[in-house]
């Protein structure tokens, strides 16, 4: 549940948000990520008005209530003042009217006045309440930016994910979150993972303890967020278990209504993690730029094939 007291909280300095009146009414919900300038609706055009989202009074609103009639201006807010209404915020800093003040302290509704533009506070208020809402998953594992790709690398405790993320940090990679990542869906198409902030920047080596990574190798290894890009599971090699050796079958994983690209990698004594990993994320660069070496080889492959069956001659591989 997101009230007015946490966006108040989180924002209202950036914002340059004072509050007026209303203070009770701190504890109110914010059930929408929708902004709205009550232009048309304080000239008494409803049609469409939604009472539950943040309202933001302009200038001209602000002009406009002082032309009318003392009677008239509080019949006009009242009606878009309702109990649901969470927040009214003035903007430009101008002085909000009487009558508004009244009945924002009568309904216990918080009244704000802020130094930007009612244009400003639209766009940035309406970015920061979809950031909020946006729908959010949290996953195990250790984000790494590798080549500019984001890289979620799992696996089961002890397998050696922190182990091959400090790997690819110490060739110069970055970190992201280490244990925990939370995985926000932003405009229905991009996936954005980032850390908690008690531990950002902070790893845990078994044998080692809990390392600050920003400060053994620099603030230019760690990096606040990244786009989840590929998703890649380390498991302990099984002998009885068919890896596959070409790589035709593109394998992905469902991450809040996106499909993400999905490589299961095996390790063991001798396999070097880090550059597989690193292997894995220049691939899929490759592949984004329309270059499959898989489907390439596959291809040529057919064609050899193709040519030796019209020659009349057997093909074996390898010959």
């Amino acid at each position: 549940m997101y009230l007015v007291q946490h966006f108040y909280d989180q924002h209202g300095k950036s914002l340059g948000l004072d509050l007026v009146t209303g203070e009770t009414g701190l504890s109110k919900r914010i059930s929408k990520a929708e902004v709205h300038r009550p232009g048309l609706s304080l000239a008494g055009y409803l049609k469409g008005f939604v009472s539950a989202r943040v309202l933001v009074i302009g200038n001209q609103e602000v002009e406009y209530l002082r032309e009318l009639e003392p009677s008239v201006a509080t019949t006009r807010l009242r009606a878009i003042l309702t109990p649901t209404t969470p927040a009214v915020i003035v903007a430009r800093g101008c002085r909000p009217s009487k009558e508004l003040i009244a009945l924002c302290e009568k309904g216990e509704i918080p009244l704000f006045r802020a130094r930007l533009t009612a244009t400003n506070l639209l766009s940035r208020i309406t970015f920061l309440l979809l950031e909020e809402f946006s729908p959010s998953v949290t996953l195990h594992g250790t984000l790494v930016e590798v080549f500019g790709v984001g890289v979620l690398i799992k696996g089961e405790s002890s397998v050696g994910k922190s182990e091959a993320a400090l790997g690819l940090i110490e060739r110069g990679h970055r970190l992201i979150s280490d244990d925990i990542v939370r995985v926000k869906k932003k405009e229905d198409s991009n996936l954005v993972g980032s850390g908690p902030e008690l531990t950002r920047h902070l790893m845990e080596i078994r044998g080692i303890g809990i390392i600050n990574v920003a400060h053994l190798y620099g603030a230019v290894c760690v990096r606040p967020d990244k786009t989840l890009d590929l998703v890649v599971n380390l498991e302990e090699w099984d002998d009885r278990h068919f890896y596959d050796r070409v790589g035709l079958e593109e394998k992905s994983i469902d991450v809040l209504g996106i499909s993400v690209p999905y490589h299961l990698l095996p390790v063991k004594p001798g396999r070097d993690v880090v550059l597989l990993l690193e292997t894995i994320a220049l691939n899929h660069r490759l592949k984004k730029m329309g270059y499959h070496s898989a489907k390439e080889f596959n291809a040529k492959l057919l064609e050899v094939i193709a040519r030796k069956q019209k020659k009349g001659t057997s093909y074996e591989v390898g010959a």
